[in-house]
């Protein structure tokens, strides 16, 4: 019986990919891929969406946490950036590479994605297709039922392993096709739509560059913490996260590493801060201020702060800082705007 692995990220084409294959008689293996850079805009993760999938179609499902390979690209990506950070190209022939090797393991003649052709402006271009097929080793072996009619036949088409008359011909941005299609499938609650990567929303696109700006040599623990916080930078090695909330105010206290300050106000309730980096008293004092400016009490002349450092506790007045000078440290993407006298100036969006 033809077998396939099909990259199945719990959004809609995939499913609709492994749905159509299925009828096709092909049996399918699914392998889901996570990274740090996740998101899912309906809660959730597409790991368990990529799972509730494949329990619904009753087929194997492996999951793999690609992060550490994934962050070593997203640093210095062979084919760049798109629009964001988002390094499209090298991520898919990351993927495909492993994906290659899992196919090869469990004897699957090829592999399924639910591509569309034109569909992403970076990774689904026809000759980025053929790049990332060429890198990953897998010419000809990369079936992409949705919008098959539109490419080349692959081998397994040529072998008389599936029928291309039987593949579709979507093609562009538009979803109308794969609303049609899950009608007929009867898939009455789509999976998150095509899931998502915190590398193409603009913010942490600009947080995580200027993290890489500063610490090239940055671990997974600085990248979660990009996901939450106001980011302040006080200097080329010293940078602070404010929480804006309780639950923030939780996972900071998670991602603190020994070395680490966490400041926080002693007679009311509010932000905790976390300070990383050359913790000297200039800089403590600096987000002593930030802790007070971003609370209740920034009406106030000043307010006690407790410092935590070390395994050692103590507490100072602060004034809450200057709110230019707070506007003036936070990382925060910036356009040049034109100013009298024919320099520039930054003001932040």
């Amino acid at each position: 019986m033809t077998k396939a692995v099909a990259l199945l990220s719990g959004g809609l084409d995939s499913t609709l990919a492994v749905h159509l294959m299925k009828s096709l008689g092909v049996e399918m293996v699914a392998l889901n891929f996570t990274t740090v850079f996740c998101c899912c805009n309906r809660g959730g993760s597409c790991k368990s969406e990529a799972k509730k999938v494949s329990e619904a179609l009753g087929i194997p499902v492996k999951m793999l946490n690609i992060t550490d390979s994934f962050l070593k690209l997203v640093k210095r990506p062979k084919y760049g950036y798109g629009k964001n950070m988002n390094p499209c190209i090298d991520c898919r022939i990351n993927m495909f590479r492993m994906a290659g090797e899992f196919m090869r393991e469990i004897g699957a003649d090829f592999i399924v994605t639910g591509e569309v052709l034109g569909q992403r402006p970076m990774s689904q271009r026809r000759e980025a297709m053929r790049v990332i097929e060429r890198e990953a080793g897998l010419e000809g072996l990369i079936l992409r039922p949705l919008c098959a009619r539109h490419m080349p036949p692959t081998l397994p088409e040529k072998l008389g392993l599936v029928d291309r008359q039987k593949l579709l011909d979507f093609k562009g941005r538009g979803r109308k096709g794969q609303i049609q299609l899950a009608d007929v499938f009867e898939l009455k609650d789509y999976p998150c739509p095509a899931g998502g990567c915190l590398l193409t929303d603009p913010m942490f696109a600009h947080r995580i560059k200027e993290l890489f700006n500063h610490n090239m040599e940055c671990e997974l623990n600085d990248i979660h913490l990009l996901k939450v916080g106001r980011h302040y930078r006080l200097d080329d090695n010293t940078k602070a996260v404010v929480g804006r909330d309780e639950e923030e105010n939780q996972q900071i206290e998670h991602y603190a590493r020994p070395g680490d300050a966490l400041l926080m106000l002693t007679d009311m309730t509010g932000p905790l801060c976390l300070a990383r980096g050359d913790l000297t008293e200039e800089n403590l004092c600096l987000v002593a201020g930030l802790v007070v400016r971003s609370s209740k009490a920034r009406t106030l002349p000043s307010a006690r702060v407790i410092i935590k450092l070390n395994g050692e506790e103590r507490v100072i007045d602060s004034a809450p800082l200057d709110p230019d000078k707070a506007q003036e440290l936070l990382v925060v993407k910036r356009k040049k705007t034109a100013v009298l006298g024919g320099g520039e100036g930054c003001t932040a969006v």
